[in-house]
């Protein structure tokens, strides 16, 4: 006999499985209620809002990225940030519309699951964390400007690669070469 997944957790699921498919845009709730196998109106017991159940999708986003961050491992704080900017852009690549979602702050914002101080924040302060492990001593810009510095350039490495314009603009980029660039860019090496 098999447990059967509670109601609200059978919607986020539809839709994440969905959401790769049909984008965002798309991804109604009727059309997820259909998918998870219940009436329509029942979306509407758990997420008052359309955009509350792109939040609760997003947060299942959110959770698979800082899992897949904190496993990506290395030898060397420097090794470590390599690692997790290659496993971000990855990320945006195999889940394009699961990125696009979790960014989409116009559509979650007060969408009642708090991303932003409940995963958003903790993850950017964990990342500061890791950047700072990552300074060469002395630096002259504080570990707060060099986490954003970085993390902007590569989400937006990271944005172009998961809506396949760098395809269009630069075929053949070498995406791992890109990103060391950006981290050497933001993280010279140590003298």
């Amino acid at each position: 006999m098999s447990v059967v997944e509670p109601l609200r957790e059978r919607l986020v699921s539809a839709g994440v499985d969905m959401l790769e498919q049909v984008g965002a845009e798309q991804l109604g709730l009727r059309a997820i209620a259909r998918e998870a196998g219940v009436s329509h109106g029942a979306p509407r017991r758990w997420f008052p809002t359309h955009n509350a159940l792109l939040a609760a999708i997003a947060a299942r986003g959110y959770v698979d990225l800082g899992a897949r961050l904190e496993a990506a491992q290395g030898d060397t704080p420097r090794a470590r940030i390599e690692n997790s900017c290659l496993t971000y852009v990855e990320f945006a690549a195999r889940r394009p519309e699961m990125f696009a979602l979790m960014f989409r702050h116009d559509l979650l914002e007060g969408a009642g699951e708090n991303l932003r101080a409940t995963i958003t924040l903790p993850m950017f302060r964990r990342w500061r964390d890791l950047v700072a492990t990552g300074l060469a001593s002395g630096s002259a810009t504080s570990a707060d400007e060099l986490a954003l510095g970085l993390w902007t350039n590569l989400h937006g490495i990271a944005s172009v690669v998961a809506n396949r314009s760098i395809e269009a603009i630069a075929p053949g980029t070498d995406i791992p070469r890109l990103v060391a660039q950006a981290i050497a860019r933001h993280l010279p090496e140590s003298r």
